[in-house]
């Protein structure tokens, strides 16, 4: 029969770290108490305690880093946090310059067209809703009765004519540019004073951005590529003299009578900001 093993004695580990705290203790005391130069005890504290203050002191020079550099990355990240602040303030600023700039040269463009036709009294007004589309279409202006504006007024803005006023409130107005498929505008070409129909057609916007006329009569055959349409003088609503467009297109009809073509528009009908109402209206006449 086996006799079992006796199971050998094993110190906790908590009683052998102090037993060998107690040691170091006591070598440290006898090394500086006898200051034993030379003697067996200093050597071994010298071998015991040396590499001991050398890796205590590594794992504080290496504390000491970290902490150094989490104090600069705090620094860093504070300087980061005010670059940002800085960055956001100077976006605004400028995003608010490029504002100011774009409303600056409207107003500059209302002022020259304003001189362009300096015997009518006009209005300025701001865009404030438009019809779906990428085209304005029809939209709507921050000015009505009570500013003096009435149905059937011309609106002009860019170099040219936008369309016309065809619904007032007191403190709105809708306007129908030539554009629209609803427009319908006597035009007249300026070189040779023969006249044609402006159509407004979306579907012709979205293709080429131009405007439609037909039944021009150039029996002379002097009308050219670039020349200007501005609204004719047997108009109904429209007064005389203001600049539709430019001719893009030129072709002879099937009667070989009248020519029709394309006009590119003298107004920016993607971007309408601002326009210029025409508080003159046009009384007599009839429209094409």
């Amino acid at each position: 029969m086996r006799r079992k093993s006796k199971s050998k004695f094993q110190l906790p580990s908590k009683y052998m770290l102090m037993i060998l705290t107690l040691i170091c203790g006591i070598m440290i005391y006898v090394s500086f108490t006898m200051n034993l130069s030379g003697g067996p005890l200093n050597t071994a504290a010298g071998y015991v305690f040396i590499p001991m203050q050398k890796g205590i002191n590594y794992i504080g020079l290496w504390i000491s880093d970290k902490a150094d550099n989490l104090n600069d990355l705090k620094d860093v990240m504070k300087e980061n946090q005010q670059l940002k602040s800085q960055v956001d303030e100077l976006t605004s600023e400028l995003n608010t310059i490029k504002l100011e700039q774009y409303e600056l040269d409207n107003l500059r463009e209302l002022l020259e067209l304003d001189q362009k036709y300096p015997s009518y009294k006009k209005a300025a007004a701001h865009v404030i809703g438009k019809d779906s589309g990428n085209w304005f279409s029809i939209f709507t202006i921050d000015k009505g009765s009570k500013d003096g504006i009435e149905v059937d007024m011309n609106v002009i803005a860019g170099s040219g004519l936008v369309g016309i006023v065809t619904d007032v409130g007191p403190n709105y107005a809708k306007v129908r540019t030539i554009i629209d498929d609803l427009s319908k505008t006597s035009g007249m070409l300026l070189t040779t004073s023969d006249r044609c129909i402006i159509h407004g057609d979306l579907q012709e916007m979205n293709s080429n951005q131009n405007i439609l006329f037909t039944d021009l009569k150039d029996s002379d055959d002097k009308a050219e590529i670039g020349d200007p349409v501005v609204t004719s003088h047997i108009s109904d609503k429209y007064l005389q003299g203001i600049l539709i467009g430019y001719i893009n297109t030129l072709e002879v009809d099937s009667n070989n009578l009248t020519k029709s073509g394309t006009l590119t528009p003298a107004v920016d009908f993607e971007h309408i900001s601002e326009v210029l109402v025409v508080l003159d209206k046009k009384e007599t006449g009839k429209e094409d």
